[in-house]
């Protein structure tokens, strides 16, 4: 475990990359290793029908000569002189990109605070077949489950290794475990599918995989036979914490500095004004101690802070890179994302901050509405804002839950959606986007 851990040697290898590339004919270069372990175990009706384990440590030299930059990507065991100059080569007759650059020397970050990230259990794979097993076994047992869709079990880490060529190297690793399972209920054409999870840093705070069985079991029951709803145009939606962070997801999306300059996102000019429901708060928070998506600093070197990106209803920030910031006149926040060869910005612990409401008075409040457990499709658009998604879930009576629905499709505008979202204060803080339940008024409901 420790020699996959020790990223002293990546480190030493991407510096000499740099130094190379420098030698080459590079004005400025940065090379960077995304680090990748894993092992898992699925089974289905008792039987393991899969194991795999991988691991990889990938390799990309981004280099800038002017205002032109290219990259190349390799594996371990590369000539590093020849990759070198291959990516000088490249940048020399690439065309200009007026934004592209390495993070300001300022930003970077100099102090590595320890989030405790990585968990160094050592899981085997008989390990991960018993949790599966055991996950399956106890969907199996609640009544009214007909047959498994399977389980399965996983460990793993993975990191990043980055060096600069004005002065930055830094690493870091996290862990990651998880334990799912999928079962089904009813029979013929009345099946229904339903599934639970859970995803941790450390191996020790999972839920029992027998609970997360249970539960899958418990929830597919109360999809059996499924009805459709009138249609209605002025309908509550509450959604799920489940799907509720699907939600959470496009605004993320519309507040990314990356769709902002390429004018794909409907929010695109509403910086400093009004977006959601006066009270409410998404925040952004990469430096949480254990945090699912958190990390000392980002894909360029840059150390990121707690943002509140959009505070009492107001937008207040873009999620940036340094080249996203530079094409929209501002500065990074240490939201960069290695992808491939490339840097582009995204979230870290992104978070709707919750109501004083809980789910259950949230429910009653309601009277007659739509509780929605699953969505279907990708019918939302960006640009506009248009939103329409096929939905599952329970239909609402008198302030209770009732019968399971089917085949119906919610439908509004995330912009009026945003301004009529009401939360509860159930949120769960251990996936990388946490969402209470929440409801949302006026949508259209097509049924029957």
């Amino acid at each position: 475990m420790s020699s996959e851990i020790d990223s002293s040697t990546l480190l030493s290898r991407a510096s000499q990359l740099i130094d190379l590339a420098r030698k080459a004919g590079a004005d400025a270069a940065d090379a960077v290793v995304v680090r990748s372990r894993s092992q898992s175990v699925s089974v289905r009706l008792g039987k393991v029908e899969g194991t795999e384990s991988s691991e990889s440590d990938d390799f990309s030299l981004r280099v800038f000569i002017g205002k032109r930059v290219a990259s190349v990507s390799a594996n371990p065991g590369f000539d590093l002189q020849a990759l070198a100059e291959r990516a000088v080569a490249m940048a020399k007759v690439s065309p200009e990109d007026p934004f592209a650059c390495l993070a300001d020397e300022a930003s970077l970050s100099r102090y590595y605070p320890d989030l405790q990230l990585l968990d160094t259990t050592e899981v085997s794979s008989e390990m991960l077949r018993e949790a599966a097993l055991v996950a399956e076994a106890a969907a199996l047992a609640v009544k009214g489950v007909t047959n498994s869709s399977g389980a399965g079990a996983s460990a793993g880490m993975g990191g990043l290794v980055l060096a600069t060529s004005h002065g930055f190297e830094g690493s870091y690793m996290a862990s990651r475990f998880g334990h799912s399972v999928s079962v089904i209920a009813g029979e013929g054409t009345g099946m229904e599918r339903d599934y639970d999870f859970d995803s941790r840093l450390y191996y020790a705070e999972l839920d029992d995989p027998s609970e997360i069985g249970r539960r899958a079991g418990e929830r597919v029951i109360k999809r059996v036979n499924p009805r459709q709803v009138p249609t209605g145009k002025d309908v509550t939606v509450i959604f799920d914490p489940r799907v509720a962070r699907g939600f959470v997801g496009h605004i993320a999306g519309a507040i990314n500095g990356a769709a902002v300059a390429r004018k794909s996102s409907f929010l695109r000019d509403k910086m400093g004004q009004q977006v959601l429901k006066s009270g409410l708060s998404i925040t952004d928070d990469p430096l949480i101690v254990r945090g699912p998506s958190s990390r000392p600093f980002d894909g360029e070197g840059v150390s990121g802070e707690r943002l509140v990106m959009i505070e009492d209803g107001v937008l207040k920030h873009w999620f940036l890179s340094t080249s996203t910031a530079r094409e929209l006149g501002l500065e990074t926040n240490g939201r960069g994302v290695r992808g491939g060869t490339a840097v582009s910005p995204s979230s870290t612990n992104l978070a709707l901050e919750p109501g004083d409401i809980s789910p259950e008075d949230l429910i009653r409040s309601v009277g007659n509405g739509f509780y929605v457990t699953e969505l279907i499709g990708h019918g939302v658009n960006m640009i506009t804002g248009e939103y329409s998604r096929g939905a599952t879930g329970f239909w609402i009576e008198n302030g209770e839950l009732t019968f399971p629905v089917s085949e119906v499709t919610i439908a509004s505008n995330l912009k009026e959606m945003f301004m009529r979202l009401t939360p509860a204060n159930d949120i769960d803080r251990k996936f990388g986007v946490a969402a209470p339940t929440f409801a949302i008024e006026g949508m259209t409901l097509a049924g029957q």
